[in-house]
């Protein structure tokens, strides 16, 4: 009898352990650039700060920047749209990450664009203070 609690408890453990890898997607929407930039100096902050995390580049335009992101056998994709005053991460599509119906997907895609999102703002701080 003991032995059939532990492993009831055991499992009920990896279960509650498992659901922990698929949370919803992050989106950051409207970030506010707090300082008087121009735009192509906000697009260079994307793209460096991207670069420099591992992105890839795969299309820059006037109003956005598309970008890609691989770690072993997972792929993310995401549009950065921006302007003078505001930018956004959002989702387009992943492989591999869990990403289902519901707007879930594995964990390390939000910490992924959370790090994005850090060194980009840092990286317009930098631009801002360097005028």
């Amino acid at each position: 009898m003991k032995f059939l609690k532990i492993f009831v408890s055991l499992i009920f453990v990896l279960v509650l352990a498992g659901c922990g890898r698929v949370q919803p997607i992050m989106d950051v929407e409207n970030t506010p650039v707090a300082y008087d930039l121009q735009k192509k100096q906000v697009k260079m902050a994307i793209i460096d700060s991207a670069v420099s995390r591992g992105w890839v580049v795969k299309k820059a335009e006037s109003n956005e920047v598309e970008l890609e992101f691989m770690a072993r056998t997972h792929k993310a994709t995401i549009r950065v749209p921006y302007s003078e005053k505001f930018f956004s991460i959002l989702y387009v599509s992943s492989e591999n990450l869990k990403a289902d119906a519901k707007g879930n997907i594995h964990r390390n895609y939000n910490r992924w664009v959370n790090n994005l999102n850090v060194d980009i703002q840092k990286k317009i701080s930098v631009i801002a203070n360097s005028n």
